[in-house]
């Protein structure tokens, strides 16, 4: 049994194919660093609506902005996006063989480039628009109560009740196959990376040595530039780069703590959050010693403490709970700032007039 299952942890030296674990846990990545950037933008907007409030109106394009900029930054450089590389894998162009592969260090052929950055970047960008749209349009028509009548609303009513169905067509193809890829079926875990003419494997020795001396060897290749135009394109892109690079070192640094905040604030660990948070729950007021300023309790309970006759007005003090007529603990109160039983602290709003069933 362990003979069958061992391709699924292991991959071949052949074809260096990296396992199910390693192509799941990079696709979480980027996964867990959108909820937590967005969470985080929250907070700076809640706390500050007029100079962090536009960071949350356009979060979806300013994170893919940010986003388009890294991963084009690593599939130039590194022939793999962010994620990909921080598990040390690349993308290799379909049909390459083991002895043409590129180096990692030469990034992607330009069509496949552009491939792989529409799948990382713009296709996520439009799903989310979608999802948004969807829940929107869900809202108007259940809170609607207009029947339809227009084209329009027909219409989105029936994409509103066939989106389901396609979301779940989407979702199985891609359980499919990664299902594939685990029985060794496949060569992609997703259908994106068949679609863009690229698969994963595992950095060489080779790549590895090469991305380590790359800087260094762009230093001293570094040409004067002529043109006034040359000069701005180099500029530019050398402002791009250096965001892309902050971006990257900013993530490697943070990649856990965001994946941590991830998990903090899931929806299905706040139960758990809830328990190692909650404060422990006090224990019950203890009464302080009666003075002569504090008469004992009446037998009776309808006895009112202060005057010692049927209480008229019940009037309850929130303080300590205890039942008096109306005009004698407003007077009490007033004068003391007190319970008059156990002498609490209190104020006079702290009055609560009881009414019963007979009234």
């Amino acid at each position: 049994m362990a003979e069958h299952g061992a391709h699924i942890t292991t991959a071949s030296v052949a074809d260096d194919q990296p396992s199910i674990f390693e192509v799941v846990a990079q696709d979480s990545l980027m996964t867990a660093v959108r909820p937590a950037l967005q969470h985080v933008v929250k907070v700076l907007a809640e706390s500050n609506p007029t100079h962090y409030g536009f960071l949350w109106r356009w979060f979806d394009e300013i994170f893919t902005l940010l986003d388009l900029l890294l991963q084009q930054h690593y599939l130039s450089r590194t022939s793999a996006s962010f994620s990909e590389n921080f598990y040390g894998l690349k993308r290799i162009v379909m049909g390459d063989t083991h002895k043409s592969q590129r180096l990692a260090s030469a990034g992607l052929p330009k069509k496949q480039l552009w491939k792989s950055v529409m799948f990382l970047v713009l296709l996520p960008y439009l799903k989310v628009k979608l999802e948004k749209l969807v829940a929107s349009l869900r809202e108007e028509d259940e809170y609607s109560i207009h029947p339809p009548s227009s084209r329009w609303k027909r219409f989105y009513r029936a994409f509103l009740a066939a989106y389901p169905f396609v979301n779940m067509a989407w979702e199985g193809w891609f359980l499919v196959q990664q299902l594939r890829y685990i029985l060794g079926k496949a060569q992609h875990h997703s259908p994106l990376l068949r679609l863009a003419g690229v698969r994963l494997g595992r950095l060489t020795v080779q790549d590895i040595q090469a991305l380590e001396h790359k800087p260094a060897e762009a230093s001293v290749m570094q040409q004067p530039v002529r043109s006034v135009s040359e000069k701005i394109k180099s500029a530019l892109k050398k402002a791009m780069g250096g965001v892309a690079l902050s971006l990257s070192t900013g993530l490697s640094v943070g990649v856990f703590f965001l994946q941590f905040l991830d998990w903090w604030y899931s929806s299905e660990n706040q139960e758990t959050i809830k328990s190692l948070t909650a404060l422990p729950t006090p224990p019950p007021p203890v009464h302080l010693d009666y003075n002569s300023d504090s008469p004992l309790l009446p037998k009776m309970k309808t006895v009112c403490p202060l005057c010692r006759k049927t209480r008229v007005n019940d009037t309850v003090l929130a303080t300590s709970g205890y039942v008096f007529c109306y005009r004698c603990v407003f007077h009490y109160v007033r004068s003391h700032q007190a319970c008059p039983i156990t002498g609490y602290p209190t104020e006079v709003q702290h009055l609560i007039k009881l009414y019963s069933p007979e009234n």
